[in-house]
């Protein structure tokens, strides 16, 4: 059973970034990697993934080309650059990997990290 931990969360200001990465203990190579996130009394949403080939990326609309999502399948570790944040996007972020191809359902996913804190100050 692969384990998932994120880090790289944070305080930043508007307009800041974040670097966010996910180690997994296990092989991803054959795994997709999904980003989501969960903001205080809101549902659980998604935010980017990318395929176990880190060709099919996709990304939440509200991303608007802010994020950019990648893979380092020798370090087992997936990871999201957060660029120009905004308050909005002040939630808990979680990496979740399932098999070859990534989708947008957080019920598609296996395995969970247990998140790491963004806090974005206006």
């Amino acid at each position: 059973q692969a384990r998932l931990i994120e880090s790289g969360g944070g305080l930043v200001q508007a307009g800041g970034s974040l670097r966010l990465s996910c180690a997994s203990s296990g092989d991803i190579s054959w795994d997709a990697m999904g980003w989501f996130r969960q903001a205080p009394g809101k549902e659980r949403e998604f935010v980017a993934s990318i395929n176990m080939h880190g060709v099919d990326i996709k990304y939440a609309e509200f991303v608007e080309g802010r994020f950019t999502v990648s893979r380092d399948d020798p370090k087992n570790t997936a990871y999201l650059q957060m660029n120009n944040l905004k308050p909005d996007d002040t939630a808990l972020y979680y990496c979740a990997t399932r098999p070859f191809r990534g989708t947008m359902k957080a019920n598609d996913y296996v395995y969970w990290g247990q998140g790491t804190q963004v806090t974005v100050s206006s």
